[in-house]
């Protein structure tokens, strides 16, 4: 083979390279999963749902074309570490690392943990040792790429809280999760209920969370953040608006399906009618949704970037007012918190009264500017809720227009009004936790700060007014008892100690934040004081032993044995008494004859006549004298 036809094989073998690697399918996406769910629990009442729900989402996931995924269910401790372990080497050279946990959570100081089945939580510092922190779960899935995904069905009523003794009176123990937010960037992290509510188990085999998810997550091609919005609207609609799904965290401006879209297929030869392109209008409203439906600063901020002015800027400004007010109120709350606390310590040290007086000041002063703030949180809460409601009647109507117009005159014209395209139906803001919740929050921390001895049980019934009214008076606040609100939670959440007394029963004394049990000291008993007191010793009483000593006639007859003989014999009982037996006789003047043995009447016809003398010495003394 000369050159020329060398170099003529050459350039063919580098067009069939060049060609291979231009028609080369794309590498696809590396999609991995962990699904855990906790059913079992060893130390409490086992739950229904979680392990159905886990292997519902581990069906969907399989489905949907996910590389791995594992499903593990009912783990202890050990074996969660193990498995979490295991997943972030999946997860190093993954595109999208997915966690989905169903079964028991639980939030003490801000911090959320999962429970694996075989914890005890008999003190509320078990927690650290044997939970799992939301961090640890976010370090295994830190490795991904694109998208890291945490979804926690764990919003549920825990039973854990209520039983757990308190070792210390501060540490806080919330109701549901608490809120995150991610540090690290493409971080979503999705919760059943919002923070600080709990989410429903439902009436059939699965949550109405679960059921959402696996009907919205796999659609093809549709953005993770569009899907947690129609994920949210379907669960508000299922639970009468009982239970709002949330998502913490932000992403790009790009869509990031959890399913790729399908390949286009080719043009047929009678295509039908396309539809018209979008405005910029209806790209604003779907955008502006779409930030609404993360519903946190930076994704408005996002959108105003990109639309600095217009009707939807407008919006996307509102609502920063009120994520700025809430800011307000959580600083101005938190302000009051440690004010308070300040106050308390001074007091409790026995401080100087100037020192006292002026924390005193800075605890009113700071309780006045939380005051303010959730009124401006308020204000401007309601603004963008009555700003969002117009908009949405007015979307709704422009798109009934829309679809009511003939095609040809939609392909012809262009709207002025937002497209006819149908976008997520974002509902009304809400202002609040549910009011169940909200009875419960209170509720909690009544029991924490020793007014409310009754169950936590969302029931805002008689014994839970009264324990306010005692809020109220040993707390000094004027809350309203009727109902709870928000304003009366954050209130009794400024108390880090005890506001009632604690009240033992009889036999038991306070110590601390506990009864304990009054042992009284050998000798001493319990009194109707509740106090010990001393047995009094019983003093000997000296007793005559009458068969001991002889009696009086005994004594007479010893003496004188003659004059037994004399005398009739009469029984004891029947001796008169000697003037009855001087008037028996006939004797004189009822006169008695006594000598130093024993006294008689005088004789009848004598008398006694006094002849001096007599007394101790055993002169004559008294004579008996006869006619």
């Amino acid at each position: 083979m000369n050159g020329s036809g060398l170099l003529k094989l050459k350039r063919l073998l580098l067009a069939v390279a060049a060609f291979l690697i231009v028609c080369q399918p794309a590498f696809a996406e590396k999609r991995v999963a962990l699904v855990l769910g906790n059913s079992a629990y060893r130390n409490t009442a086992p739950l229904t749902n979680p392990v159905n729900d886990a292997s519902v989402m581990a069906a969907t996931l399989k489905n949907a074309g996910f590389d791995v995924v594992d499903f593990r269910k009912d783990l202890p401790a050990v074996e969660t570490r193990r498995a979490l372990r295991e997943f972030a080497d999946l997860a190093r050279d993954a595109d999208i690392a997915l966690v989905y946990y169903a079964g028991h959570g639980i939030e003490v100081d801000g911090a959320n943990y999962l429970v694996p089945v075989d914890a005890k939580l008999e003190r509320d510092t078990d927690v650290y040792d044997e939970a799992l922190s939301l961090d640890r779960i976010l370090v295994a899935i830190e490795p991904a790429r694109k998208l890291r995904l945490v979804i926690l069905d764990a919003c549920r009523d825990n039973p854990f809280a209520k039983t757990m003794k308190r070792t210390l009176a501060t540490r806080a123990i919330g109701q549901g999760l608490a809120k995150v937010e991610p540090t690290n960037p493409n971080v979503l992290i999705a919760y059943s209920a919002k923070a600080g509510s709990t989410a429903a188990d439902g009436d059939g085999k699965n949550s109405p969370f679960t059921i959402a998810l696996s009907k919205f997550l796999p659609t093809p091609g549709l953005d993770v953040r569009r899907a947690f919005g129609y994920v949210r609207d379907e669960v508000l609609k299922t639970t009468n608006n009982r239970q709002e799904p949330f998502v913490y965290g932000s992403l790009g401006g790009e869509d990031v399906p959890l399913v790729p879209a399908p390949q286009k297929p080719a043009p047929a030869a009678a295509a039908a009618p396309t539809a018209p392109p979008p405005t910029p209008q209806s790209e604003a409203r779907r955008d502006y949704e779409l930030a609404l439906q993360i519903g946190n600063r930076n994704a408005m901020n996002a959108f105003l970037a990109q639309y600095p002015s217009g009707y939807y800027a407008n919006l996307a400004r509102l609502q920063l007012e009120k994520f700025t007010a809430e800011d307000a109120r959580v600083a101005a709350t938190e302000k009051a918190r440690l004010a308070e606390q300040e106050r308390a310590r001074l007091a409790a040290e026995g401080a100087q009264k100037a020192q006292q007086a002026k924390a005193e000041a800075d605890a009113k002063a700071a309780e006045a500017a939380r005051l303010a703030a959730e009124k401006a949180k308020q204000v401007a809460q309601d603004q963008a809720a009555a700003a969002e409601q117009k908009r949405q009647a007015d979307a709704a109507v422009a798109d009934r227009a829309a679809s009511d117009k003939p095609a040809a005159d939609q392909t012809a014209t262009q709207p002025a009004a937002p497209p006819p395209e149908k976008t997520t139906t974002v509902a009304a803001l809400a202002t609040g936790s549910p009011e169940i919740d909200v009875v419960k929050s209170v509720q909690t921390e009544l029991r924490r700060v020793g007014c409310l001895t009754v169950a936590v049980d969302g029931d805002w019934n008689a014994a839970s007014q009264r324990s306010l009214t005692l809020f109220n008076r040993y707390a000094g606040t004027k809350l309203e008892i009727k109902a709870a609100s928000v304003d009366t939670l954050d209130a009794i959440k400024l108390k880090q100690a005890r506001v009632c007394p604690l009240v033992c029963e009889r036999g038991y004394q306070a110590d601390g934040d506990r009864c304990t049990r009054i042992v009284c000291a050998e000798g001493s008993f319990l009194n109707d004081n509740n106090e010990c007191e001393k047995r009094r010793e019983r003093k000997p009483v000296a007793k005559r032993d009458s068969d001991e000593r002889p009696s009086r006639r005994e004594r007479e007859r010893a003496f004188h044995p003659q004059r037994e003989l004399d005398e009739p014999r009469v029984p004891s009982a029947a001796i008169p008494r000697p003037q009855k037996r001087a008037r028996a006789e006939g004797g004189g003047s009822g006169q008695i004859m006594c000598d130093a043995y024993l006294c008689r009447p005088v004789r009848h016809g004598c008398h006694l006549e006094y002849r001096g003398g007599g007394g101790p010495g055993g002169n004559v003394g008294n004579v008996e004298v006869c006619n």
